[in-house]
């Protein structure tokens, strides 16, 4: 008999249903078993499964045998949590994309997980000046000595600063992988990585033995950006991927803090940029940081969240240049013509560009950085006139 938990597993592994799909699954039928077991008629009642999601649904899932895979799965996957597990993190459940899957390392805190302890992200450019890193180390070792848990995702640069800052004194950190949680990268971090397993968690959405891939990355960020109350941005240039962090992590309603850099620092110009969108600049006395921090509305006590709860409404972002003319790689250029000035919904991108959910939602983290589309309520998005 298989459980919810289960049903999590086997739908994340259905091409062209991503989690606000799952989202609506649950939504329409109560539960992803009874979902599992939908007519395909049933199936095309729920939003955003139009005639050839669901065909393509139908088709993978006659084919698909749950009880063989999971047991193969759970071989490779000992550790990992599902939005139907008690200690799965609170906080991703507050965010309009959760990951069906969450595989983790290291030592579980509960109240970590109930968002009960303070969580900060750290995230920045991987080749920072000397300035950039002294900052980090400094942030990072009196919040880990103030008792919070420094998020990171184990990159070159800033956020390895950040971990073993963190780890040095004393203090639990947790990494979000863009690989599988067995898959360390860069090779460098091989032993920071054992040192964070050893004093917290390195976590992924993808399964063991999946190896870096360029576009696992902007996805790994949001998962960065919810499990923080705050993200601090240290350095970053215009073009620089803790931007998205920064972008996702205002579009969830948490804090923004950056170090300020001089106006013709390259490291600099995308902290700049969210000086002036209106993030909060780090203070120089350290003791205010904390006091800020500490200001930040406490959680209620646990209880049971509801995954269908509407997004955020984003940040603007700066008017966006053509297509033609940003000579965009073929993801993006196939994952921007579908979009027009009109709201288009998530799952309607992912129909119309045929490609697979985490390529659609990786592409269009990117098209916001590049200014190209806005995100709207409700996982909509058009094109910047």
């Amino acid at each position: 008999m298989l459980s919810e938990r289960d049903y999590w597993v086997c739908w994340s592994q259905i091409s062209g249903v991503g989690p606000i799909s799952l989202q609506r699954l649950c939504q329409h039928f109560g539960n992803l078993k009874t979902a599992w077991e939908a007519s395909t008629q049933n199936l095309q009642k729920v939003e955003g499964f139009g005639r050839q999601t669901v065909e393509k649904v139908a088709q993978q899932r006659a084919k698909f045998d749950c009880v063989e895979f999971l047991k193969k799965h759970a071989e490779k996957n000992p550790d990992f949590w599902t939005p139907a597990d008690e200690n799965y993190p609170r906080l991703l459940l507050e965010i309009p994309t959760p990951p069906p899957v969450l595989y983790y390392r290291g030592t579980v805190e509960p109240e970590e997980n109930q968002g009960i302890k303070p969580t900060v992200g750290i995230v920045g450019t991987r080749e920072p000046s000397e300035y950039g890193r002294r900052w980090t180390r400094k942030i990072s070792t009196i919040l880990a000595k103030s008792g919070f848990t420094i998020i990171s995702g184990m990159a070159a640069g800033i956020d390895t600063e950040a971990h073993s800052s963190c780890l040095d004194a004393g203090g639990r950190t947790l990494a979000i992988f863009g690989t599988g949680v067995d898959i360390i990268y860069p090779k460098d971090n091989r032993k920071l990585s054992e040192r964070v397993i050893k004093q917290g968690l390195v976590m992924s959405e993808y399964p063991a033995g999946t190896k870096p891939n360029a576009r696992h990355f902007p996805s790994r960020n949001r998962i960065i950006a919810g499990l923080s109350r705050a993200v601090f941005v240290m350095e970053a240039g215009e073009k620089s991927g803790a931007l998205i962090t920064a972008n996702v992590a205002n579009d969830f309603c948490r804090d923004i803090y950056v170090l300020p850099g001089r106006l013709d620092d390259e490291k600099s110009q995308g902290c700049l940029k969210l000086i002036n969108g209106g993030a909060g600049l780090i203070p120089v006395n350290l003791e205010e940081l904390l006091e800020q921090l500490g200001a930040i509305p406490q959680l209620d006590a646990p209880e049971q969240l509801s995954l269908f709860e509407s997004p955020p409404t984003p940040s603007s972002v700066p008017s966006a240049e053509t297509n033609l003319e940003l000579n965009l790689e073929s993801n993006l250029a196939q994952v921007f013509q579908v979009i027009s000035s009109e709201p288009t919904a998530f799952d309607v991108i992912v129909q119309k560009a045929e490609l697979d959910t985490g390529i659609v939602s990786s592409s269009l983290l990117q098209l916001e950085l590049l200014g190209l589309v806005s995100q709207l309520p409700g996982m909509r998005y058009q094109r910047n006139s």
